[in-house]
């Protein structure tokens, strides 16, 4: 553990009033954020610091949290273009899914994970899909452990159709999860129950997980409402649609994390806003799949928790948070015809404040003593970004995933001025493409 002191830098705290010290400084003890302010640090803390930072043209923010991602696809990229969400799952995604063994599914993780670094992300909530054995998922879980990153691994299941599991199966498979990985890797590494679609998942294991998952104190991560056709099929079914079925089987609250939320009417926005639940936004999914734009202004407006995802990046092709981020704000203001709708400083809440909800932790997602130092720096030193007016703008309009130049979690430096320091990143990409050629021929997929 070290003391490391940035400098110079356009500290945005993400606080209530929204304060940005530009320039400013953040001082950082062992794991903890123990001091920011304006301009130039005491003269004493420059003297304790084993490591300076010159943040001169670069922003400093809480650790952006990715709040929707599937580390398997970074081994499915470009295989589902133009394709509708039904169509893009049966042809694509579950083929390949059921042919991915353990050694792959580590593969992609360390892949994807430090894909999400290199885009500024220092929490991810990985939605794990692929359950073929349990050596699936604990291959995800052991690719965070290495890379670092805070992440919430919500796994995944069904109970009908394709892949159903039995309820009992399901159950313990999330106790031994739960004993083996919850508040692992020094607390950064957490469990979640992760059913995939509601049109998949049976009134009475809904019902049983939500309640199993409120007794160990997790969250439950959900797909709803992504496209229309799913409505359809969960209105023939019972006659309800996603949000309507969720709050009359009580189990909207607080810890459930509603993933997409598109395809969402205004009184079932009033059930998410009573109940406290969390919409995690994937505006750019939403658009490769056409699932539709959703009234992220709306739940705004009612108070909603909202936070943002890339989704998977075999339905966004990346997972750059920093881009994601623009069009967020872009498709909300094309969707509501309001230039206003949304503001840079609402969208870094959806990345930091929000993410933080996510991921259980009231010490992340502002940049104040007693946090914890997760960190993300941004590079403004770029002819697309300056002259800097607003770093708040800059940030959201102007940065993607290559201007992320340092990125910290727990006082420990993941991305150092742009270099990955805790694995060898040609050696991991040389990998990853040989075994992804191997997976796709073993999936009759191409």
């Amino acid at each position: 553990m070290t003391n490391i002191l940035i400098t110079n830098a356009a500290v945005l705290t993400v606080d209530k009033q929204n304060t940005i010290h530009s320039p400013g400084w953040v001082w950082v003890e062992a794991d903890r954020i123990a001091a920011v302010g304006p301009g130039q640090p005491p003269a004493e803390l420059a003297a304790r610091a084993h490591r300076v930072i010159n943040g001169e043209h670069l922003a400093v923010l809480p650790g952006l949290v990715n709040g929707h991602t599937h580390l398997s696809q970074t081994f499915m990229r470009g295989l589902g273009d133009d394709k509708p969400l039904l169509t893009w799952l049966k042809q694509i995604m579950w083929p390949i899914q059921a042919a991915m063994s353990p050694e792959e599914m580590r593969l992609a993780s360390l892949l994807g994970l430090v894909e999400n670094l290199r885009c500024g992300a220092a929490g991810v909530v990985q939605h794990h899909k692929i359950t073929t054995s349990p050596a699936h998922t604990d291959a995800a879980a052991e690719a965070a452990e290495i890379v670092g990153l805070r992440m919430r691994l919500a796994r995944g299941w069904v109970d009908l159709g394709a892949a159903a599991e039995a309820p009992a199966a399901i159950i313990a498979e999330m106790g031994r999860l739960r004993e083996r990985w919850h508040g692992q890797a020094g607390g950064r590494l957490t469990i979640g129950f992760g059913p995939m679609a509601a049109w998949r998942c049976s009134d009475e294991t809904m019902r049983r997980t939500a309640e199993l998952a409120g007794e160990w104190g997790l969250a439950t991560h959900i797909h709803v409402a992504e496209a229309a056709d799913e409505i359809e099929l969960m209105r023939q079914r019972n006659g309800l649609r996603h949000i309507e079925w969720l709050d009359l089987l009580g189990v909207l609250g607080p810890n459930m994390q509603l993933v997409h939320c598109v395809q969402v009417t205004g009184p079932e926005l009033d059930l998410i806003a009573a109940s406290g639940a969390t919409v995690i936004h994937c505006p750019v999914s939403n658009m490769y799949l056409a699932s539709g734009v959703a009234p992220v202004p709306q739940m705004l407006a009612r108070g909603i928790p909202v936070a943002l995802g890339t989704d998977g990046p075999a339905s966004h092709n990346s997972q750059d948070l920093l881009e994601t981020m623009k069009v967020t704000a872009l498709l909300a203001k094309v969707g509501s015809g309001d230039a206003t709708a949304l503001l840079p400083a609402d969208v870094l809440r959806m990345v930091t404040t929000a993410g933080a909800r996510l991921l259980g932790r009231d010490d992340l997602g502002q940049i104040r003593a007693g946090a914890k130092a997760d960190l993300t720096l941004v590079n403004l030193n770029t002819a697309r970004s300056m002259p800097v007016h607003r770093p708040d703008s800059a940030i959201v309009y102007n940065a993607s995933g290559p201007d992320a130049h340092t990125v910290m979690v727990d006082g420990q430096i993941l991305l150092d001025a742009g270099r990955v320091t805790m694995l060898d990143e040609d050696s991991l990409l040389a990998e990853c493409r040989a075994a992804a050629r191997r997976l796709l021929k073993r999936a009759g997929v191409n």
